[in-house]
């Protein structure tokens, strides 16, 4: 997750944008000629002659390269197909082509230059048979999604030609019936159980499934990324690397990495808490590495479970745990010096790349950026709040980490700081408030972090023991409104990169969530008029509330655009599975009801009705909110608002009890929701959104059997530290709920913290970090605007708040 959203750090340094939109330089290629027509389709150009007839799916062809040869594999290419009128679409720059093959990009997209689409079997051998002659020898990342032709840099897949959708959304190819089936595309290479392999293909797939022996039994994977794999093989872990894959900024690939890392290994050997290198070997074409298993749990999991700030924690609590965490810091600090010591730079120190085990003794991991201490050399990869800044170099590289790594463990912030250089001081202040740390403890990291270039201390309108929060409100939307971007197409405010794989209309990640919260926290109506021309240039017909056409429409209507958002609504009709209220059928159901009589035809209601009677055999994957089975139940209690009809609220206790049975009791006594390995107390996913709901059935229906569970949901809304301020998976949302519920006395500490994650805007206002801290977001699910809505004394989501017409 967290490296999808790094590939979208390279465009912007405040925002998330496309990689197509960053720096760099476009392809050195010729006009095509007559009869061609292109298309730009998100990071892809797409090229077609009018002479082309192509069927909707079928076996097509990609090609990849590395950033040394792409600019000639794609001009051989586009010569190719320019003389045979073949339909293709190719990566629209360079910084595209290292953004798909960087070392956590996704693993089954990795590599791909080029596609082409022959129209038929026949054509597909002649195909490949002609360019591999044409692009003999040329090297490129494999495909792992698709069968390579010969020794590359050809591969094949079925797969769809044209874009279409199943009911849930996904990539669809179709069955000989004409059933819409989901076009997997995962790691690996796969034939859809109807489609015969063409007996061009036949000779590959054979020496493709051909044994290859490997010298250790692997237990489990632990990890991938685009360059390779982790495995364990008890007594080691096994670490793989791919050729031309895995890329950082400096174009090393995860094979040089690898025998950087073998070699830093060797010279480490005996260093305490580093584990020692058992083999270095190749298999097929991947070069791997065994080295000596470490016991013990990442350290950023250590304080998931310790961190006592995550939970109301007593001072004895406290006292213990920083005992323990300086007394880790110190061991990394010893090993460091020992490594220093013997001329290796680390380069990669961090929270995940340390181990702990159940005597709090530490293990140190991943040496592949390590360096010596005699070269001009820097990290071209890092994990964002540890990365030393560009005035740091050698030895400092380290220190600079390790001072990172000393705060961090006390407030895992040091991510804004990249963001925001002036939150230092706050943050210093802030773990000698809440903890008796050692005598010098502060001043050692201040004087290592502390930039070179002096900065201002940063302060906005939530700092100070009184903040004004009217003005707070107006900093919020000053910056929200300073920045849009009106004149581009594809995005009016920054937010989360999930702006760009829905639509940018969107209610919680788009243009209709934003305007909606501006204008009912009171700072007016703005931009209406790209609201609508976004939906008549790209109509949204994906159905749901938070992801697709009814949170559009709900807010279009809201603005008195009525008819505008009937249309929407009136094609939005594709069968939905889902029972959630972010894609599933309790918010379309939601937004049918609150429209019935309204703005919409009163059937609208008998419509409701009847999906909601429809979400007993509904699926929801996740429990919470958006995406389980309180969605439903809200429905469910805004049913029998307008009916008065009582099985509502058997209804609505039922579903609330179904997402109780994801939740467990924590160690503080509080109700969350188990997701994994993670207890999630949020207002998306989690105790925070349940205990809303439950909140408002405890006062209509009090002998409700869930109803004892409110107790230990709302206290799970009520820790101090949380990672991130949005409103669906934040300090906003638990601030919302406790709101929500009636407990607005509890919810101040959680507006005096959001202080912690405030920054400056550079063009005016106050701005917050979105999902992962890595770059500002606008947006109402991760952003100011979700903030904002948690701030002010209207509902922070739509439908949360009773009806009307609500018969006791």
């Amino acid at each position: 997750m967290r490296g999808r959203y790094e590939a979208f750090c390279l465009a912007d340094r405040l925002f998330f944008d496309r990689p197509v939109d960053g720096p760099g330089r476009a392809w050195s290629l010729r006009p095509l000629g007559a009869g061609w027509r292109s298309r730009a389709m998100g990071e892809w150009l797409v090229l077609t002659h009018e002479a082309s007839v192509l069927p909707q799916q079928g076996w097509k062809v990609h090609i990849s390269a590395t950033p040394a040869n792409a600019e000639l594999v794609l001009g051989k290419t586009y010569e190719y197909c320019r003389t045979r009128s073949l339909p293709f679409k190719h990566l629209r720059s360079p910084s595209l082509l290292l953004a798909r093959n960087a070392k956590y990009a996704p693993r089954a997209a990795s590599g791909k230059l080029i596609t082409l689409y022959p129209p038929d079997d026949d054509r597909l051998a002649e195909v490949l048979e002609e360019l591999s002659e044409v692009l003999h020898g040329e090297p490129g990342p494999y495909i792992l999604s698709d069968l390579r032709y010969g020794s590359g840099p050809l591969y094949v897949r079925y797969g769809a030609f044209v874009q279409r959708w199943t009911d849930d959304g996904l990539p669809a190819i179709a069955t000989p019936d004409g059933t819409l089936v989901p076009d997997v595309r995962k790691p690996a290479f796969t034939v859809p159980d109807w489609v015969d392999v063409p007996p061009c293909l036949r000779p590959h797939l054979a020496a493709r499934a051909s044994d290859t022996a490997f010298p250790y039994r692997i237990d489990r994977a632990l990890h991938y990324s685009n360059g390779g794999g982790v495995y364990l093989s008890t007594p080691f872990v096994i670490k793989e690397a791919r050729p031309h894959a895995g890329l950082d900024h400096d174009l090393t690939d995860a094979v040089t990495r690898l025998d950087r890392e073998h070699d830093m290994l060797t010279r480490l050997a005996g260093v305490p808490g580093i584990p020692a290198v058992h083999g270095r070997f190749s298999v097929w074409e991947h070069q791997y590495l065994a080295v000596e298993h470490r016991s013990g749990i990442p350290l950023g999991s250590w304080m998931g479970i310790n961190y006592p700030l995550g939970h109301r924690a007593s001072q004895v609590e406290r006292d213990a745990y920083t005992a323990r965490a300086v007394a880790i810091g110190d061991q990394v600090e010893a090993a460091i010096a020992a490594m220093h010591d013997r001329g290796v730079v680390w380069g990669d120190l961090h929270g995940n790349n340390i181990l702990v085990d159940d005597s709090d003794t530490v293990s140190l991991l991943d040496f592949e950026l390590a360096f010596m201490t005699t070269e001009a050399s820097r990290p071209a990869l890092g994990a964002s709040g540890f990365r030393a800044p560009n005035d740091r170099h050698g030895t400092e590289i380290d220190l600079y980490a390790l001072a990172a790594l000393r705060l961090w463990l006390f407030f895992p912030l040091t991510a804004v700081l990249e963001l925001e250089p002036g939150k230092l001081h706050q943050y210093l202040t802030t773990i000698e408030r809440e903890f008796l740390l050692p005598a010098g403890y502060v001043g050692r990291i201040r004087s290592v972090l502390r930039p070179r270039v002096p900065v201002a201390d940063a302060h906005t309108e939530l700092d100070g023991a009184a903040p004004n929060w009217d003005v707070v409100g107006k900093s919020i939307a000053e910056a929200i409104l300073a920045s849009a971007t009106p004149e581009r197409a594809d995005r009016l405010f920054p937010g989360d990169l999930e702006q760009f794989t829905t639509a940018a209309a969107t209610f919680a990640h788009g243009a209709a969530g934003v305007i909606y919260a501006l204008d009912v926290t009171g700072h007016g109506r703005h931009h209406e008029a790209w609201l609508l021309e976004a939906i008549h240039r790209d109509r949204p017909v994906r159905p749901g509330f938070a992801t697709g056409a009814h949170g559009i429409a709900h807010v279009l209507a809201h603005l008195g655009h009525h008819d505008t958002a009937r249309g929407l609504i009136d094609q939005a009709r594709s069968p939905v599975n889902g029972c959630g209220l972010a894609d599933g059928l309790a918010g379309i159901a939601l937004t049918l009801l609150d429209a019935a009589g309204k703005w919409a035809p009163p059937q609208w209601l008998d419509e409701a009705v009847t999906l909601a009677e429809r979400l007993g055999s509904a699926a929801c994957t996740r429990a919470g909110l958006m995406h389980g089975w309180t969605g439903p139940a809200l429905l469910y209690l805004r049913l029998y608002g307008r009916t008065g009809e009582r099985r509502w609220l058997t209804l609505a206790d039922q579903a609330i009890a179904r997402d109780l049975e994801a939740c467990v009791t924590a160690a503080d006594g509080s109700t969350q929701v188990r997701e994994g390995n993670r207890l999630l107390p949020y207002l998306e996913s989690g105790s925070a959104g349940i205990a809303v709901v439950l909140s408002e059935l405890a006062r209509l229906m009090p002998d409700a059997g869930s109803v004892v569970h409110l107790p230990g949901l709302l206290r799970a809304c009520r820790p101090e530290f949380v990672v991130h301020p949005g409103l669906h998976q934040g300090r906003a949302g638990l601030l919302a709920a406790l709101t929500l519920a009636g407990h607005s006395g509890l919810a101040t500490d959680h507006r005096a913290r959001l202080a912690w994650h405030a920054v400056p805007f550079p063009r005016g206002g106050t701005a917050f970090p979105g999902n992962q801290l890595l770059r500002l977001s606008m947006d109402l699910a991760t952003g100011g605007a979700g903030v904002l809505l948690a701030l002010a004394p209207t509902p922070a989501l739509p439908f949360l708040t009773e009806h009307p017409n609500t018969k006791e």
